[in-house]
């Protein structure tokens, strides 16, 4: 506790970063500064069903007041202050672009690195920064030296840029994919690791792991699966592009040998932010995807080689890692878990209605997914946006086949109470 009350008095100092903003006032400041500190005085578990607190830290958000966002799973709103930390950087690097960014931001790039790697409970010597989940795992599936016939397990499920990068080195440097499916929710971890064992052979190199399934929101055994693939001697690949700052965990809990996130979902961070962790005695082995004068060194920054990029983005980092650890990843986790259970609950009342995802907490958090009898997902999809202004995002993907809801740290009770009524209509006509 003494800690959290020393974050507040340095890094917001009950209103300081917020009043910073043009858009705050120094009364809101201060209301949002309140309520995140009042949030420190609850449980997390008391804390997620506090509707006036969260209403009032929602605040420092500045989403739309007419349609309500139900798919911050594609991409998150950032908070002011990080809104107004990206403006600042931006209009720096313009008054003379070579000197401030290359001189002066750039070197900031370190002090990102430390606070990314100790939310991520890493060294900072195994974390790089980059642009999305994509660029992070491209940089590992082009990076690692495979020959003809090794075998990659990965699952129908997973990402489709991940597949598609996955299915070009097949097609180009003949190893080969194993596929395995799953019908989802499931609620047994031993039936997903399972089907990773019984799909290895002598020939397996990898298992690219999901650890959060983006269409429907299943948490799968991740620990479980590293530890397997750790003792077959097959390198363990995990896509946490969901699960990095929604759920509270370091990588070190599950130990894989490769993990890569996007920032600008749950962390809300600037759009195009992510991160990409190699285990340090990984790195010299791993060849950068844009090639360097040291492509074998040791050194974590060999993937960083990007050319000219926008440092105002990268920068703005610190500022959503600020905003996350004022909230607490406990609490938010608990939050973001409530509100997916708050309307699961109530529309599954409706018999036509069915839910894709656990309301188990080992198996979910804040994505859910739902369809209505004899109603076209699609269909249902653009009538709640036409009809009731709220949008959503459906999928058909392989065997899935439903509505995806993704509700924010800014998402009220209220705000979903209007999403319950609006469901239960559609499935009544």
């Amino acid at each position: 506790m003494n800690s959290r009350r020393s974050f507040f008095r340095k890094s917001i100092g009950l209103a300081g970063t917020f009043a910073l903003t043009p858009l705050t006032e120094k009364a809101l400041a201060e209301d949002i500064a309140d309520a995140l500190q009042n949030l420190h005085r609850l449980s997390p578990h008391d804390a997620a069903t506090d509707e006036d607190l969260w209403a009032r830290m929602a605040q420092a958000y500045t989403v739309s007041p007419t349609i309500l966002n139900l798919n911050n799973g594609g991409v998150s709103p950032q908070p002011k202050v990080v809104q107004d930390a990206v403006d600042r950087y931006y209009h720096l690097s313009n008054e003379a672009p070579s000197y401030y960014m290359w001189q002066i931001l750039d070197r900031g790039r370190e002090a990102v690195r430390r606070k990314l790697a100790e939310l991520a409970g890493t060294s900072a010597e195994e974390v790089a920064i980059n642009r999305n989940t994509t660029e992070a795992l491209a940089t590992v599936t082009w990076g690692l030296t495979l020959t003809k016939g090794d075998e990659i397990i990965m699952t129908r499920q997973d990402y489709p840029n991940m597949i598609q990068a996955w299915k070009q080195k097949e097609m180009r440097d003949g190893i080969k994919i194993k596929w395995i499916s799953f019908n989802l929710p499931i609620e047994n971890d031993d039936t997903i690791v399972n089907e990773f064992i019984n799909a290895t052979t002598s020939k397996t190199k990898i298992w690219h792991i999901t650890h959060m399934i983006n269409w429907t929101g299943q948490i799968m055994p991740v620990k479980r699966l590293c530890e397997e693939a750790r003792k077959r001697n097959i390198i363990s690949i995990v896509d946490g592009a969901h699960t990095f700052a929604q759920l509270n965990f370091k990588i070190p809990d599950f130990n894989p040998d490769y993990y890569g996130t996007s920032l600008h979902k749950w962390l809300c961070a600037p759009f195009g932010t992510g991160m990409l962790y190699v285990k340090k005695e990984k790195v010299a082995g791993l060849w950068p995807l844009f090639p360097n004068d040291k492509p074998t060194d040791s050194n974590i920054r060999k993937f960083e080689t990007l050319g000219t990029r926008s440092f105002a983005p990268e920068q703005a980092i610190g500022q959503a890692i600020d905003f996350h650890h004022a909230i607490g990843s406990q609490r938010k986790e608990e939050r973001l878990r409530y509100l997916k259970n708050y309307w699961c609950e109530a529309v599954k009342k409706n018999p036509r209605v069915k839910l894709h995802i656990s309301l188990k907490p080992e198996y979910a958090c804040a994505l859910g997914s739902f369809s209505i009898e004899g109603k076209d997902v699609g269909e249902v999809s653009s009538k709640l946006f036409s009809e009731f202004q709220i949008h959503t995002t459906s999928i058909k993907w392989e065997n899935i086949n439903c509505v995806r809801v993704t509700p924010h740290v800014y998402t009220t009770t209220r705000d979903l109470d209007r999403f319950i009524e609006a469901v239960l209509k559609i499935a009544s006509s």
